[in-house]
């Protein structure tokens, strides 16, 4: 059997092609460039590491000073992606509604920032819940 860790990766990429197959069924669009694609539903990062976690817990126990360090680093990386990247996100919003002013007032050649790269609280619980399942489905 594979390792925790490989199949923690495994589970980020199960969860970035769920994106694809979510828009497909919510949206009905066909947009396969979600696989490369930061932000939306499920979070892979939060599957990742909730897949990790779930996996070390289980074979090393949760009272494993291995699993503490992962639990930690699981947490870091869930409120990293909602909160940091969220916010992130926001001031990209602004810097683009800038250029655009300063399109229409100055000669300025400036691509806008993506905008979409955080996660909402939903699509981490999507995220943990392909996490956990992906694990089940090994472990």
């Amino acid at each position: 059997m594979l390792n925790a860790g490989v199949l923690a990766l495994l589970s980020g990429l199960a969860a970035q092609a769920l994106k694809v197959v979510v828009e497909l069924l919510a949206r009905r669009r066909w947009r396969p460039h979600l696989f490369f694609s930061n932000g939306g539903m499920p979070s892979s990062h939060t599957a990742t590491v909730v897949t990790l976690a779930t996996l070390v817990g289980h074979d090393a126990g949760v009272h494993a000073p291995v699993f503490s360090l992962v639990l930690v680093f699981a947490v870091y990386v869930i409120f990293e992606a909602t909160g940091l990247r969220q916010e992130v996100g926001h001031q990209a919003r602004l810097v683009n509604d800038l250029v655009e002013t300063m399109r229409r007032t100055h000669q300025l050649d400036a691509q806008d920032l993506r905008v979409f790269v955080g996660h909402t609280w939903g699509e981490v619980a999507g995220g943990a819940a392909c996490g956990v399942a992906f694990a089940l489905l090994v472990a």
